[in-house]
């Protein structure tokens, strides 16, 4: 699987980009290669990271067509979502996140991941809510190997809401997926076509 994940600095794109590569390589058993991008260096600038994920061993490191991608800024959307394969999966930060048309045969899942992880009270974590839902609706790697490694990569005071994050972010999931039509805010990303599935942050 080809997943590319971008958004722009202080999101954590880079740090959920190598929790999910370790959760797939060390928890799951399988084979998986991580390159990364950076804009300007100063907070805030353009970042992306590329994932590969097989269970046999990784000849090219690079994503080709993406399988999937994860944006979580509009540049990231307008840049990448092009070189989504047809039937691939597009999943975008609800609240950041405008486009009038997807790309032709491709699913888009949104989230409004970051408002999730300011009512779970740290900002922060909007990588590990975004993670956790983009784990559930592609099922790239198993949800235990993936909470071994989000608890593996932070700090341990910040287990706890790290842990809360990633099981918001699968629960939503799991919720769109059962019922893609469940949560959806009218106009959140206007003009999509049918579709297009979104869960809200909770009450």
């Amino acid at each position: 699987m080809e997943i590319r994940i971008a958004g722009f600095g202080g999101q954590g794109v880079i740090l959920a980009t190598q929790i999910l590569g370790r959760a797939a390589a060390i928890h799951d058993g399988l084979h998986a290669t991580m390159t990364q991008s950076f804009g300007p260096e100063a907070r805030g600038g353009a970042c992306s990271a590329q994932l590969i994920v097989s269970d046999e061993p990784v000849l090219y490191p690079y994503v080709t067509r993406a399988d999937v991608l994860v944006a979580m800024s509009q540049e990231a959307c307008t840049k990448f979502s092009p070189e989504v394969k047809p039937g691939g999966i597009l999943i975008v930060e609800q609240d950041l996140v405008r486009m009038q048309q997807p790309p032709d045969g491709v699913s888009v899942f949104c989230l409004p991941a970051t408002r999730m992880a300011e009512e779970l009270g740290k900002r922060v974590v909007q990588n590990i809510v975004m993670l956790g839902f983009a784990t559930a609706i592609t099922g790239v790697v198993g949800e235990e190997a993936l909470e071994n490694a989000v608890l593996s990569a932070v700090p341990g005071h910040l287990a706890d809401l790290n842990r809360k994050a990633l099981a918001a972010g699968l629960e939503a999931g799991r919720t769109c997926l059962r019922n893609p039509s469940s949560g959806m805010e009218t106009g959140a990303i206007p003009g999509l076509a049918a579709g297009v599935a979104s869960a809200r942050a909770p009450a």
